[in-house]
């Protein structure tokens, strides 16, 4: 079993960035493509990017595609997202997740994934 805990998260004004951080305990997260997903009160969770075991393929939600960026440190077993120009809608609380053991597909489903963190809360004011 892997724990997952996200960091990183705070206010920040329309324009500015942050970078999230979800640092893994139990397993290396080498093990697993690594997937970032948000939730805004009253709204389902939605997927905000992914990125393979290596970190060679990445894939981003059309409403973050160009302002955010995942990477990851296999060798420090963490998985980042770099969010710049943020604006007022992308206030939501932040979560990492991993699929599934020794998968390679990256997926947009929420339901592809097993292991979740607490999440972080990125408020972004207007």
């Amino acid at each position: 079993q892997v724990q997952l805990v996200e960091s990183g998260g705070g206010l920040v004004q329309t324009g500015g960035s942050l970078r999230l951080s979800c640092s893994a305990s139990g397993r290396t997260l080498s093990d697993y493509v690594m997937g970032w997903f948000r939730q805004a009160p009253g709204k389902e969770r939605e997927f905000v990017a992914s990125i393979s075991r290596n970190g060679g393929t990445t894939d981003y939600a059309d409403s973050v595609k160009d302002r955010f960026s995942i990477s990851r440190d296999n060798a420090k077993n963490t998985v980042y997202l770099q969010m710049n120009n943020l604006k007022p809608e992308d206030t939501a609380v932040y979560y990492c997740a991993t699929s599934h053991l020794y998968g390679n597909t990256l997926y947009r489903d929420t339901g592809r994934y097993a292991n979740w963190g607490q999440g972080t809360q990125v408020t972004v004011s207007s």
